[in-house]
C-alpha cells in the first residue's frame, strides 16, 4: 500500500514552481538593478544591494540542499517512508544548484567582458 496522500504530488510542485520565481524575480531584481543608470545617492548602495541579494539566494539554495540531505538521511535510516518527498527534495535541490551555477557563469561572463573592455 502507498503512502502518498493524495495531492501530494500537486501542492508539492506548485510549492516548487513559486519558489522558483521567488528566485528568477529575485534574479530579475538584481539584473534590472545592474542595467539601470547609477542613482544620485552613494555609489556604494547598489553594490551593497547586490551583494546582499546574492547571499540571500546562495543562503537559499544551501538551506535546500541540507534539507535534502536530511531528508535522504532520514529515509535512510527509515524516519522517512515517502520516497516521493525524497526525491521531490533532491530534484528542488539539484534545480537550485542548476540555477546557482547559470547565475554564476552569467555573472562571470559579464566580469570578462568589462575587463576585456579596459584594454
Amino acid at each position: 500500500m502507498s503512502t502518498i496522500r493524495p495531492g501530494f504530488g500537486a501542492a508539492d510542485v506548485m510549492a516548487l514552481r513559486q519558489q522558483v520565481l521567488s528566485r528568477s524575480a529575485a534574479l530579475q531584481d538584481v539584473r534590472a538593478a545592474s542595467a539601470a543608470p547609477p542613482a544620485t545617492g552613494p555609489a556604494n548602495v547598489p553594490a551593497a544591494g547586490f551583494a546582499d541579494t546574492l547571499n540571500n539566494a546562495l543562503q537559499q539554495v544551501n538551506s535546500v540542499q541540507q534539507r535534502s540531505s536530511e531528508m535522504q538521511v532520514a529515509y535512510e535510516r527509515g524516519q522517512v517512508t515517502d520516497i516521493a518527498e525524497v526525491m521531490l527534495a533532491r530534484q528542488e535541490a539539484g534545480v537550485a544548484f542548476e540555477a546557482t551555477l547559470q547565475v554564476r557563469n552569467k555573472l562571470l561572463t559579464a566580469y570578462q567582458d568589462i575587463m576585456r573592455m579596459g584594454g
